[in-house]
């Protein structure tokens, strides 16, 4: 786990990707604790070191065997737990499968603020869940899987859920990806600065400070 102290009265908990806690993880946390959040990303698959882009499927293999969603999401609501008694506001940011974890713990009485979600790919084997919070999902619109056109019809029937779909691959908000989409990139953050804003009473904090 890898923290970032404040002093803030809000925390951003950071849901990684498939390959762990690996530069771009480490980017986010510290982008976001410039801009005077705390930070916490926990480490839901214990690697001594993280995965390598050309490891994709060995990275999920990995988590399936080892961890899997269901694990992973009960972790993720103890640390909940554990920490919104020190703040005012909890966010859960989650990239790829850290984002259909939280999906994942969307729908119980976790007391998040907001949840947020960068291409959660997996949500699609999860739309049983009906958020109980504010819940934003930012999916790119090529997926080698599925059609994300259709997903989005789906999950923009339900209520907290506020789904958009950006020009771009799998990973277009990663600068260490091939994937990378600046333009995507940017619309994202637009997107992800509102969420927090409107969850959060301290609305100048995202006002004025670049998030990203």
């Amino acid at each position: 786990m890898i923290t970032y102290s404040n002093n803030s009265d809000s925390v951003i908990i950071v849901l990684h990707e498939i390959y762990g806690i690996n530069q771009h993880m480490k980017l986010v946390c510290e982008n976001y604790n410039r801009a005077g959040f705390d930070v916490i990303c926990p480490d839901l698959f214990y690697l001594i070191e993280p995965f390598d882009y050309s490891d994709e499927e060995k990275a999920y293999q990995y988590f399936i065997k080892n961890v899997g969603f269901n694990l992973a999401a009960e972790q993720i609501r103890k640390l909940i737990a554990e920490v919104k008694p020190k703040y005012k506001h909890v966010f859960l940011l989650g990239f790829s499968i850290g984002a259909t974890l939280a999906w994942l713990c969307s729908d119980g009485d976790i007391g998040c603020d907001g949840i947020i979600g960068y291409y959660g790919s997996r949500i699609r084997d999860y739309l049983y869940i009906n958020p109980k919070c504010r819940t934003l999902l930012i999916f790119p619109n090529k997926e080698k899987s599925f059609s994300v056109g259709d997903l989005l019809c789906t999950l923009k029937k339900k209520a907290n859920v506020d789904a958009h779909m950006l020009n771009g691959n799998h990973g277009f908000c990663d600068p260490f990806s091939s994937n990378y989409n600046d333009e995507a990139f940017r619309a994202a953050e637009k997107l992800v600065s509102k969420q927090i804003r409107d969850g959060s009473s301290k609305e100048s904090v995202c006002e004025e400070k670049k998030l990203l």
